[in-house]
């Protein structure tokens, strides 16, 4: 695994394209044949957790569509709260009504 992150770099180092579509960001090593390196693909970031136990791990850190689901949805939210309010604020005043 050690030799294709090498290999890779190698390739990157070496690239003389404007913007390559692959790209090392950075790398550490947390101990011996383990790593973390942070990835740029086409715009899109992801750390890679490597092991001497199996395949590396890919854990993507930007996705564009959920950033826009996510944003969607904090919408909507703001859009119920004005609503859920009047709604208690309402339940308060009827409580005053109806106590003796």
């Amino acid at each position: 695994m050690e030799g294709a992150a090498a290999w890779l770099l190698a390739r990157l180092r070496g690239s003389s394209r404007k913007r390559a579509r692959l790209e090392l960001l950075e790398r550490i090593a947390l101990g011996p044949r383990q790593s973390l390196s942070l990835i740029e693909a086409e715009g899109r970031k992801f750390l890679v957790a490597t092991s001497a136990e199996g395949a590396p791990v890919f854990y993507p850190l930007h996705d564009p569509d959920l950033d826009r689901e996510g944003d969607r949805e904090r919408e909507r939210e703001r859009e119920r709260a004005p609503a859920a309010e009047a709604s208690h604020e309402s339940a308060r005043e009827l409580r005053a009504v109806k106590a003796p």
